[in-house]
């Protein structure tokens, strides 16, 4: 197997939650950046990082990089990398490019040398003189940053935030990446009480069913690198085996999620039968302020509306209203909340133990962070969040 240079992409905030996630993979010598993780793996590390990551965006091969100020030197530095080692006579490579506080800032011309570029070294390879680009799809990007350059070949294909159980979303959807991301960032475990009060179309249960159940998020769809030659089929079915051979049974009690809106329940359930969890998660038509439970420890991850997309702020104010006289018996509960909406605290009558700025698609958002006791008897190991948070 190949030894490569392998980048997993995330949004703003979520770079550490990726970290932690290709360590519990096995990957070492980690290098987080601005939306990025860096780290080495082989051609199966490709198959597992795209089963596997449940908040990343995508995980990409990088081909090279290097400081460029000039066109010139764009074109000669691109000109050296190995893209035949990738693209085939007759595979599709769109490049597509982004620049940021860097000379070479018009991005249409940076795409059209390095296009120019990989073809001059398929030329030399190939013996030709003209490509079709018929074949299987390479999708190149270059991405500049304060003059560095980064040549990368992206394997996803589709973003991973679709697992392919979302056949059709609410009114404001969140993405099933940063929906795994909040859960991750949780004191929540397959031991404990789970509410979504606010579930919309289901995201956040369903996430944290696949966790408590260790099911891999990507089994259910097809990653665009499985059309390629260099990642062989024998290598995608070793890395299925494994992730079908860790699933874990049914939890000891079902995921609580509910919404005021009886058709955005119809959906939920429908999104939980496609990601194969409808019966680890108890869906209800429910106002918040009907929410009553008895038992202990428990944890609610929530996104409710910001008054943006859905409503308006006084609204939102209301509903985070209504949540503080209905999560206040829940003493032992840790609550976590998503939103953009800068007076949550004070609607919800309580400060946070700890904030996190994140994104939810292009609205910054703070994820509100309330931590509950910890149960008794239960091991300090236990008492943190799945994969840590930072100061």
């Amino acid at each position: 197997m190949s030894r490569l240079e392998l980048i997993a992409t995330a949004a703003f905030g979520l770079e550490a939650v990726v970290a932690r996630e290709l360590e519990a993979l096995g990957y070492e010598g980690l290098q987080v950046e601005d939306g990025r993780v860096r780290f080495i793996g082989d051609e199966l590390a490709v198959c597992r990082c795209n089963l596997w990551l449940r908040s990343a965006d995508r995980v990409l091969i990088l081909v090279g990089q290097f400081p460029a100020r000039s066109f010139g030197q764009l074109f000669d530095q691109a000109t050296e990398l190995p893209w035949e080692q990738w693209v085939p006579a007759d595979g599709k490579f769109p490049v597509s490019g982004k620049s940021i506080r860097s000379t070479l800032h018009h991005v249409p011309t940076v795409q059209s040398v390095v296009k120019k570029a990989i073809v001059e070294r398929l030329k030399k390879t190939y013996q030709r003189h003209w490509f079709q680009e018929t074949g299987v799809e390479y999708p190149i990007e270059v991405g500049i940053l304060k003059d560095q350059v980064s040549l990368t070949i992206d394997t996803s294909g589709d973003g991973l935030h679709k697992r392919g159980y979302r056949r059709q979303v609410g009114i404001a959807p969140l993405r099933e990446t940063t929906a795994a991301a909040l859960i991750l960032l949780s004191y929540w475990n397959a031991q404990r009480p789970f509410l979504d009060p606010f579930c919309g179309s289901g995201t956040i249960a369903i996430e944290a069913a696949l966790i408590g159940r260790n099911r891999a998020p990507g089994m259910n769809r097809n990653f665009l690198c499985e059309t390629w030659g260099q990642i062989t089929r024998e290598q995608w079915k070793q890395a299925r085996e494994e992730a079908r051979d860790v699933v874990k049974g049914k939890f000891p009690m079902q995921l609580m999620a509910s919404d005021i809106d009886s058709q955005a329940i119809k959906l939920a359930e429908s999104h939980a039968a496609d990601a194969g969890v409808i019966g680890d998660i108890q869906f209800r038509t429910l106002d918040v302020l009907e929410f009553k439970s008895q038992r202990e420890y428990g944890v609610v991850v929530c996104n409710p509306p910001y008054g943006e997309r859905i409503g308006d702020e006084e609204y939102a104010a209301a509903i985070y209203d209504d949540m503080a006289d209905a999560f206040a018996p829940l003493s032992t509960w840790s609550i976590y909340a998503l939103t953009s909406h800068p007076g949550f605290e004070r609607c919800f009558r309580r400060r946070a133990d700890r904030r996190r700025k994140l994104y939810n698609g292009r609205i910054e958002c703070t994820y509100y962070q309330y931590y509950g006791p910890r149960p008794s008897g239960e091991a300090q190991t236990e008492m943190v969040p799945l994969f840590g948070d930072e100061p």
